[in-house]
């Protein structure tokens, strides 16, 4: 049986952060109705690419849910959304703060009709504060956070970052643990809780080490001047002879014993009282002689904490990657296949391949209920 089975959740979440807590939930087993705008529905619907006429962007995040196509404005969506917010376990939104109450649909106005709820709501700066109602994106949150001041290029400048922090770490997952809390702490008290979940607020503990060092008066860290952030040779990108990278790692003494002998440092440059600078230039041209491929042959086996930085296809193609089951299932049957999105849950708990649950179309179960 299926961890969640049993669990009902109203999704009013659209885009990426709310669906992706939903769209784990459902994973374990949850039933999860997504309520969405009619005519156009979720925003994600229309991004491309697009197999089948379905967004693919949409089809991973929405695997397996049932979708219901609703005016929140109209007079008549309290009524239709009266009996399932009743039997629900879990209600996710994600608009501005006061958007919710202002529809009829707050966290005070549902606790009326279920006290056992669990309402949890995802926004960018929280339900309180200054910023409360600023629209932002990700890279806002990322910015605003001191996460990207620490994220230099060679001219100083911070590099645009590649993954969605706020939206997945900041926002989903957080989502997620704080439901399973809430439930646990309902099993004991039988009633519901309110959570305030902030992606801005929970990207702080990304930097929990640069917070401990200028609070205690050790500097706040700089881009380009720390241990983790390019001010050691240890934890470093080192260019290869084809363009390539390799990502080091090697922090603790042993790792960066074996990796200096490995690539011939000399002595005197293996003392950690060497000048850093000095160092990083001294391991950067030893890395540069030799091709990516030569230095993938040179790690192997080797206890050292050493990457070559692969492409996302080299990634997902890699041995590691299909012998841990992340990439054979699929969402649904078109071709190209769009795969399942390999969700953060242990292999026991992964919703299984087959039957295939796709991604619903817009309204495709209006008038459909939680099942007894």
């Amino acid at each position: 049986m299926s961890p969640l089975q049993g669990l009902k959740v109203l999704d009013f979440s659209t885009l990426l952060p709310g669906p992706l807590a939903s769209l784990i939930l459902a994973e374990a087993g949850a039933h999860v109705i997504k309520v969405e705008r009619p005519g156009s529905g979720d925003e994600m619907r229309s991004y491309t690419p697009r197999v089948g006429g379905e967004s693919v962007n949409f089809v991973m995040l929405n695997r397996g849910k049932q979708s219901l196509a609703l005016d929140l404005k109209s007079p008549d969506a309290l009524t239709t959304l009266r009996p399932l917010i009743e039997q629900a376990d879990v209600l996710i939104e994600q608009f501005r703060p006061g958007v919710m109450a202002r529809l009829g649909l707050g966290y005070e106005q549902v606790r009326e009709m279920n006290p056992r709820l669990i309402y949890c709501s995802i926004s960018g700066w929280g339900q309180s504060g200054p910023k409360a109602n600023i629209a932002a994106h990700d890279l806002n949150y990322v910015a605003e956070s001191g996460m990207l001041n620490l994220c230099a290029g060679a001219d100083g400048a911070p590099v645009l970052p590649p993954l969605l922090a706020a939206d997945i770490a900041g926002g989903a997952l957080p989502a997620v643990m704080n439901i399973m809390f809430a439930l646990r702490e309902r099993d004991r008290s039988g009633t519901g809780r309110y959570l305030d979940i902030s992606m801005s607020d929970n990207l702080f503990v990304f930097n929990y080490w640069g917070i401990g060092n200028g609070r205690v008066g050790a500097g706040w860290p700089r881009a380009g001047g720390e241990l983790l952030t390019g001010g050691s040779p240890r934890y470093q990108i080192y260019r290869t002879a084809d363009e390539r990278y390799v990502a080091v790692a090697a922090l603790e003494d042993r790792f960066w014993a074996n990796f200096t002998k490995l690539i011939d440092l000399p002595e005197a440059l293996r003392d950690p009282s060497a000048p850093a600078e000095t160092v990083i230039a001294a391991v950067a041209r030893r890395i540069a002689v030799r091709t990516s491929e030569q230095w993938r042959e040179a790690f192997a086996g080797q206890d050292i904490c050493c990457s070559i930085v692969a492409t996302l296809e080299e990634a997902v193609n890699d041995p590691h990657t299909s012998a841990r089951g992340l990439v054979p299932r699929a969402a649904q049957t078109d071709e190209p296949v769009v795969p399942v999105l390999p969700v953060p849950l242990a292999p026991v708990y992964r919703r299984e391949a087959g039957p295939r649950a796709e991604a619903p179309a817009l309204g495709e179960h209006n008038g459909a209920s939680f099942p007894e």
